[in-house]
């Protein structure tokens, strides 16, 4: 059987001549994974104690099931039956339903996910070749995800660089700006070339109980004149995410390459990002928003632009797995020089963000994740582990 390929001017149109199997089921979960010690996340003033994981389930009429994980699907239930009986290799209308869902209700993009697994299954194919094939591999950056002292900051770095992983993201956002320039500095005075350093500015959203006012054009650009002293590759999220004049102003301002997007919901918005010259590393999540259908699309249109394209994956494994797939098999290496992997021990190992999965996804030696030819996402989920921590709802606290 010739392997369907996503292209820009048809759906991946995967149904199979005699195909007849229809979506059966969809069943969603809660789990909840204690966190010992708490996870103190830069991004939120209160200290993590619980890891929460949504997981769906798409069981086709032969029994075969496909899983996604992500956002937590609030407000699906009464949209459920738009799904039930549909043939489930038909994908576009899929991610249409499930983007008209996201104006009406939450965002259900984990849902998209299953069925891309639950495609490759059928087809016996993994999802990074029917995204294009274009590679089964990135690189891996090391995502930080805490404000430490100084000096466990920069043992990180130096644990980072042991590992053969070739960057390093660092979070700012500590009660005095000095501070995180200390960090910065040491880092870089530590490992010297060694790491790429990327910042993230944590500017573009806020917690819900977080009213403080991100920072204004001159003070990023205050900050990019020191993050370019350090040589730093790009600078995250400086600005708020609706301030296109202003990223657009600091973009052209600096030498640094400017990210963000990973929050920004809507295609017209990436559209017009690209229009006003933004960004120069757009990182949207395929379980938070477009869609990995979307996305790949997307992030064809960004590479053309001579833009990068890296999404967030800041959650489990399985999002982790998926933007993976998706990135590598659209885009590969040339388009996303590094993909993100949260790396922050020991509060956050690999094995604590894969908690659902018998095993986690892990770098090798030179920094690479790389793929398999299993079908769909080939992911093997640790059923015991999930039956231990299945909650009615999907909280942190």
């Amino acid at each position: 059987m010739t392997t369907p390929r996503l292209n820009d001017t048809q759906t991946p149109l995967f149904t199979v001549p005699g195909q007849a199997c229809r979506i059966a089921r969809i069943e969603i979960s809660h789990h909840q994974f204690e966190l010992d010690p708490p996870f103190p996340a830069a991004w939120d003033s209160q200290p993590r104690r619980r890891f929460p994981a949504t997981l769906v389930r798409v069981i086709d009429s032969e029994g075969r099931e496909g899983i996604g994980s992500g956002d937590v699907m609030y407000g699906f239930d009464d949209f459920r039956h738009l799904f039930i009986g549909e043939d489930p290799l038909d994908l576009e209308r899929h991610a249409g339903v499930i983007d008209n869902i996201g104006f009406h209700a939450g965002r259900c993009w984990p849902l998209e996910v299953a069925l891309w697994d639950l495609a490759g299954k059928i087809l016996e194919t993994p999802v990074w070749r029917l995204m294009g094939g274009v590679s089964n591999r990135l690189r891996a950056y090391a995502s930080s995800g805490t404000h430490r002292p100084l000096d466990e900051v920069v043992a990180l770095a130096e644990q980072v660089k042991a590992s053969g992983i070739a960057a390093l993201k660092l979070r700012f956002g500590r009660p005095r700006l000095e501070e995180d320039l200390a960090v910065l500095g040491a880092v870089r005075s530590a490992v010297g070339d060694a790491l790429e350093l990327m910042v993230d500015c944590n500017q573009g959203w806020r917690m819900p109980w977080d009213v403080k006012a991100p920072w204004q054009f001159s003070q990023a650009l205050e900050v990019a004149r020191e993050l370019e002293n350090q040589g730093v590759y790009w600078m995250e999220e400086p600005l708020y995410r609706g301030d296109y004049e202003g990223m657009a102003r600091l973009n052209e301002a600096t030498s640094l390459h400017i990210a963000g997007g990973e929050m920004t919901r809507e295609p017209y918005e990436f559209t017009e990002m690209l229009r006003q010259g933004c960004l120069d590393v757009y990182q949207p999540d395929a379980v938070c928003s477009v869609g990995m259908l979307g996305l790949a699309r997307l992030a064809r249109q960004i590479v053309d632009a001579g833009k990068l394209f890296t999404p967030h994956t800041w959650g489990n494994g399985i999002g982790v797995i998926a933007n993976l797939h998706l990135t590598a098999g659209a885009v590969g290496p040339a388009g996303a020089p590094y993909l993100e992997y949260p790396f922050d021990p020991p509060e956050w190992t690999p094995e604590k963000r894969d908690f659902p999965l018998t095993s986690p996804l892990l770098a090798d030696k030179e920094g690479w994740l790389t793929l398999s030819e299993a079908p769909g996402l080939g992911l093997d989920l640790d059923e015991e582990r999930l039956a231990a921590t299945r909650a009615d709802q999907a909280t942190y606290q």
